[in-house]
């Protein structure tokens, strides 16, 4: 089994929409971590900092165009998932425009859940907050293997 000092858990750990997804994930973690290693959880947003939200944009480059609508939201309060679709516009030079529709399903746990896994993985875990703008705050699960 290869065992690291560390490793990172980013955004892709929210495409876990189940407790039992999430948990394996940590258990995971924990198990190919040496004593004392680290493991950082670091996913988009946790149902405290989670806000609806729209943006736009877009990019153009030599012969081709994108212009995109990204639109977040919860569509059920009271379930463990939130929504983000994304409308696209593409246009190639010579070709006729054409729309794409790419819709995102991701999990939206509690603060508090992810510490009690955490721990329950078998790791002293703890959050650290660090504010990126006005909208936005990173939250960050430091989980450390005891030794």
């Amino acid at each position: 089994m290869l065992v690291h000092d560390a490793v990172l858990v980013h955004d892709a750990v929210m495409y876990m929409t189940t407790e039992a997804d999430l948990r394996a994930a940590m258990e995971t973690a924990f198990t190919h971590r040496a004593p004392g290693g680290l493991a950082l959880f670091v996913p988009d947003v946790v149902r405290e900092s989670f806000l609806p939200a729209t943006s736009h944009g877009g990019h153009d480059s030599e012969g081709r165009s994108l212009r995109y609508l990204e639109w977040t939201r919860d569509l059920d309060p009271e379930d463990t998932t939130y929504e983000v679709d994304f409308a696209l516009l593409l246009s190639e030079e010579g070709q006729p425009t054409r729309f794409e529709h790419d819709r995102h399903v991701f999990d939206l746990f509690a603060e508090a859940d992810w510490l009690r896994w955490l721990e329950a993985a078998g790791f002293e875990a703890s959050l650290h907050r660090e504010r990126l703008s006005d909208e936005t705050t990173l939250e960050v699960f430091v989980a450390i293997r005891p030794d």
